[in-house]
């Protein structure tokens, strides 16, 4: 078995504690990685990571990690404000880069990083898209793949959480600046990433939002309309007034109707599968086999990350395949903000919206977001 792969973690905060460290620790029990260093700018939370996690090097300075550990993987989980320098730097001193969600607060910093990018073969910068890697997204897209279910025709998606002021007492939350955006790019990123990963591109963005309750800067409720280069139309909501918090995606297809209704995370129980009256019970039987149960975690990512670095491949969710989703953000903002339609390829250089997710708009009062 090949060596290990020199593994550094940067933020050591809530999500890295919850996630990150737990999904390299099952690696490492398997022998795949080997975590060698933490950084964050708290030197006690990084004395407090390392004591939990069993860490041998603990830095406050990312650059010093990069020139003494030299990591082969950096896994950031820091407030997006900071990844397009801090996935740059890791990018240029040769490591490969799992970046947390929101990737970075504009379509400008994304390209940015991706400039960065080793030739064939790596270094790459992957984000944290964990919805896709679970056996239930991986058995419905193969069912619309094969087309056994008809075509997909009509989708909702919905991240309706509930977030109290002292969510947003964090002073780089809801913020255009420190986190690019509001629910619809820190929160519904997940489930928005999850629909397209089902649904292919999309085409078309109509859009709404608002800010109806909190004391931010940016929206704390977006509703869109999606038209997928495939036909299918599709709803799409984010919201954090919710106390039923729910994250749901329904795909209306012509011979079945598949559904997800979960929170944080799901298992194949959180799918269902329903067919159309006419279609044969044995067919049907077959689309509800989801097999062996693999939760939707970082832990199949990382797995995918892993075996992609081992193999010199591009991983999944990085470069073109991680930037969809984050261009259908921008989408929904400048749809938003302008009351027009946005197309798919629409945001680019010389765009207002491609450098920052509210299009440079002044700050905004308590009226609703959108100026259409």
């Amino acid at each position: 078995m090949s060596r290990p792969i020199r593994t550094a973690i940067v933020g050591a905060g809530k999500v890295a504690r919850d996630s990150h460290l737990p999904a390299l620790a099952q690696l490492a029990r398997e022998g795949e990685v080997e975590v060698v260093a933490a950084v964050d700018v708290d030197a006690a939370a990084v004395a407090a990571v390392r004591a939990e996690a069993g860490i041998p090097h603990g830095y406050t300075d990312l650059e010093r990690m990069l020139a003494d550990a030299c990591p082969d993987l950096v896994v950031i989980g820091t407030p997006p404000g900071v990844h397009r320098e801090q996935v740059t730097g890791a990018l240029r001193a040769g490591a490969w880069v799992w970046c947390e969600k929101p990737p970075v607060p504009s379509l400008a910093d994304y390209d940015a990083i991706l400039a960065e990018e080793g030739p064939e073969g790596g270094p790459y910068a992957a984000y944290v898209f964990q919805h896709r890697f679970g056996s239930g997204a991986a058995h419905v897209r193969r069912l619309l793949a094969e087309g056994g279910i008809g075509r997909p025709l009509v989708a909702q998606c919905e991240t309706s959480w509930y977030r109290d002021a002292a969510y947003y007492s964090v002073p780089w939350r809801g913020r255009w600046e420190t986190e690019g955006g509001g629910p619809t790019m820190g929160l519904g990123i997940h489930q928005m990433d999850l629909l397209l990963h089902l649904l292919g591109p999309w085409r078309e963005v109509r859009a709404i939002a608002a800010r109806l309750r909190h004391d931010v800067r940016t929206e704390d409720v977006s509703v869109a309309l999606l038209r997928f280069a495939g036909g299918a139309v599709a709803t799409v909501v984010n919201s954090v007034h919710s106390p039923a918090q729910t994250s749901r995606i329904r795909v209306d297809c012509e011979r079945a109707t598949a559904e997800l209704t979960h929170l944080y995370g799901y298992r194949n129980a959180d799918w269902t599968v329903t067919a159309a009256p006419e279609v044969p019970e044995a067919e049907a039987a077959a689309w509800r086999d989801f097999g062996a149960d693999v939760p939707s975690s970082h832990l199949p990512q990382l797995r995918a990350l892993v075996a992609s670095f081992r193999a010199g491949r591009r991983p999944p969710a990085s470069g073109a395949d991680g930037r969809h989703s984050l261009e259908l953000v921008a989408a929904i903002y400048k749809s938003a903000f302008t009351g027009a339609p946005v197309l798919a390829g629409e945001i680019a250089p010389g765009d207002p919206f491609y450098t920052a997710m509210d299009g440079g708009a002044p700050v905004l009062d308590a009226a609703p977001v959108s100026r259409g």
